[in-house]
């Protein structure tokens, strides 16, 4: 038996699968080192809003006994994962951050619970989110703490999900996003989190916010964990009509770490503008020294133009917010005392948009599309800062939609661009900055070698949280 058990929860995904294949750990003593973990540091960062702990000790003696059966299934098979709470869970609250469905118990589970599920992975539970995926806390909920300064956000809206791989109290999560929500808390926690192709992943049982934005994917340690997540949640659903039979080419980590030959654009004009609101010249800085890097690696960097994403983040608001209306209408007529504040306001805003105004929100997207497909012809990747600034103070809304900040993130909801966020570096204050890597559309598998041999060359995921 491993008896270093004090650092079991540091391990990345496949580092714990090849010590479970190998019988040098078993699941059951995994899963019950991550319970232990989230007994010690949830009731002061609030990561978890249920933890399934007999259904984990249940998932984890079941995988242990196939495993010593010879039946391994790979590398999920017994290791402790969370979800995001709007993924349904059969059995188990699902409760999406809201009083509104603060006692919703699904009677089936999501396809992407359901095919963890299948992979041999342990639930440890399900993990606190702004509310509905917009903005704020809901009523009677916890704001997730950031574990790099608890008097910081860890962003939004999975920012349940990025506390709980940040601080070792999970292998891997699911998020969701719809204009930055898996990226914006992986950069301020600094860990991966990866935003799939529209249509890659399918959304059947996950509570919808925006139908055309809405996107779920994996947050983890390290960009191979994001690699073994993504295999086992990808592919097509006939539940959901938004599912993309495009099928997905298996990662391998490469043979090599250059990256000669390869084209990275750099969109300048937008990403790189020090002179706008609230964008924070560390973040420039650690994002150029990225480029650098990548540069040194061989890849070849240029500076783009393009013009549409000046007005992406008017048209990605009048879209998720419209769309966000259209969802919840009914309940903000008759219940409008179950939402907080700051998601009421927003989502009232939807209901503001004429047709007129939400068309001409997606005759911007299309163009933007148009744009970024004329720029993969000559470019292999986009590269930029994840997020504008450092985690704000807890007292500041982050995730309110209505912010200042330019949104680096939401260019590739509105376009359904594949991107990952990756750990960049750290401000003087000690505080996470990522990198954001896109690729063309169902590139996840290139765009992961990327990253991967970014993160490999770089190697900041090493530091963890002084908790």
């Amino acid at each position: 038996m491993h008896d270093n058990s004090n650092s079991l929860y540091n391990l990345s995904i496949l580092e714990a699968s090849k010590l479970i294949e190998g019988r040098e750990i078993s699941p059951v003593e995994l899963t019950e080192v991550f319970l232990d973990r989230i007994r010690d540091q949830n009731p002061s960062l609030n990561a978890y809003i249920t933890v399934t702990e007999e259904m984990a000790l249940r998932q984890a003696g079941k995988a242990e006994q196939e495993i010593q059966s010879g039946l391994y299934k790979g590398y999920l098979h017994g290791i402790p994962i969370a979800l995001k709470d709007l993924f349904d869970t059969k059995g188990i609250k699902t409760t999406s951050g809201s009083m509104l469905y603060k006692d919703r118990v699904p009677v089936k589970d999501s396809t992407v619970t359901a095919r963890l599920n299948q992979s041999g992975a342990v639930l440890l539970g399900k993990l606190a989110m702004s509310e509905n995926a917009i903005a704020g806390t809901g009523i009677g909920f916890e704001n997730p703490k950031n574990p790099w300064d608890i008097s910081r956000t860890a962003g939004g809206s999975s920012n349940g999900s990025a506390v709980a791989v940040a601080a070792g109290m999970a292998m891997g999560a699911m998020g969701s996003c719809t204009r930055g929500s898996i990226r914006a808390p992986a950069s301020f926690c600094n860990v991966v989190g990866l935003k799939p192709t529209y249509g890659r992943v399918p959304r059947q049982g996950v509570l919808p916010l925006s139908w055309t934005l809405d996107h779920v994917g994996p947050m983890t340690y390290r960009v191979e964990d994001a690699a073994i997540m993504l295999d086992a949640i990808s592919g097509y659903d006939k539940n959901d009509l938004t599912s993309s039979q495009h099928s997905l080419k298996k990662f391998e980590i490469p043979s090599k770490h250059r990256l000669d030959g390869i084209k990275i654009a750099v969109a300048k004009h937008y990403f790189f503008d020090k002179t706008r609101p609230d964008v924070d010249p560390q973040v420039i800085k650690i994002a150029e020294e990225a480029l650098v890097k990548l540069e040194q690696l061989g890849a070849i960097i240029e500076e783009i133009n393009i013009p549409a994403l000046e007005y992406a983040d008017a048209a990605a608001l009048v879209i998720l917010l419209g769309e966000g209306y259209a969802v919840h209408q009914s309940n903000i007529l008759t219940k409008p005392e179950l939402y907080g504040e700051l998601n009421l306001l927003e989502l009232r805003v939807g209901g503001l948009f004429s047709n007129t105004e939400y068309i001409s929100a997606q005759r911007i997207r299309t163009v933007l599309i148009q744009q970024y497909a004329e720029a993969f012809k000559s470019y292999d990747f986009f590269a930029s800062p994840t997020f504008a600034m450092v985690a704000p103070s807890n007292l500041v809304p982050v995730a309110s939609a209505i912010s200042q900040m330019p949104s680096f993130t939401g260019p590739y909801n509105l376009t359904g661009l594949p991107a990952i966020s990756v750990p960049a570096g750290f401000t003087a204050e000690g505080l996470p900055v990522g990198l954001q890597l896109a690729a063309n559309a169902f590139k996840e598998h290139d765009l992961l070698q990327l990253a991967y041999i970014y993160e490999r060359e770089t190697c900041f995921y090493k530091s963890r949280p002084n908790l």
